[in-house]
């Protein structure tokens, strides 16, 4: 901590409580700012966990399924079917705003086309791989967005951490000790003021009781 070069003068002390004031504020708004990201950014990993768990389950299933599919059928027919697929996947993209932190938010959905393969002499096996690959493949994007919004939010949780030490520990302190230190002049100003005017007071009283005599 240390004070401020500014000079011990009144207009100087209204403008640095004004300024201390302003600081303060700006604190307390920015240490909320910092709890409610860290309460979003925690819930925010917890779900990227559990996204990462969903989605390696939803592959294992998928590829037993696969698995299954080309034990029941055979490996050609498995792959004959599979150039039948037709199924359009649709990505959008959007945001949605955290204490002024963009986040991206991702939508998958799918759109069967023909051809299509006919369910006659196909194993379940096959639609059941089908629709856990698709589900996996929407979780992907949820994943995907979740890992952006925890790398976004944890950058802008550094940055709040750091302006709320540098109020915290610098400017703040910095401003009390200038406030003090002017506040404390400018009564020792007041004060040498007071006995200046009084020593002149006593001497012209004295001057004048002279002159009468």
């Amino acid at each position: 901590m240390s004070q401020l070069n500014y000079a011990p003068t009144k207009t100087n002390l209204i403008k640095l409580r004004e300024d201390l004031k302003f600081a303060q504020q700006g604190y307390e708004l920015l240490d909320q700012k910092r709890n409610i990201l860290i309460i979003e950014l925690l819930t925010l990993v917890d779900q990227t966990i559990t996204f990462q768990q969903r989605i390696e389950e939803a592959l294992a299933k998928a590829y037993q399924a696969l698995e299954n599919a080309v034990l029941s059928m055979g490996k050609l027919k498995v792959q004959h079917l599979a150039n039948g697929i037709n199924i359009k996947t649709t990505i959008t993209l959007k945001s949605r705003k955290v204490m002024g932190v963009m986040l991206p938010v991702v939508d998958t959905e799918f759109t069967e086309k023909a051809p299509y393969f006919s369910p006659l002499g196909t194993s379940h096996w096959i639609d059941g791989a089908v629709e856990i690959f698709k589900k996996a493949l929407k979780e992907m994007g949820k994943l995907a967005e979740l890992k952006v919004s925890v790398l976004r939010l944890a950058n802008e949780v550094r940055k709040t951490i750091r302006k709320v030490n540098a109020l915290e520990k610098i400017a703040i302190p910095d401003l009390k000790d200038t406030v003090t230190y002017i506040q404390t002049r400018l009564e020792e100003n007041e004060r040498d003021m007071f006995v200046l005017m009084k020593m002149v007071k006593e001497r012209l009283e004295k001057k004048k009781q002279h002159t009468h005599t």
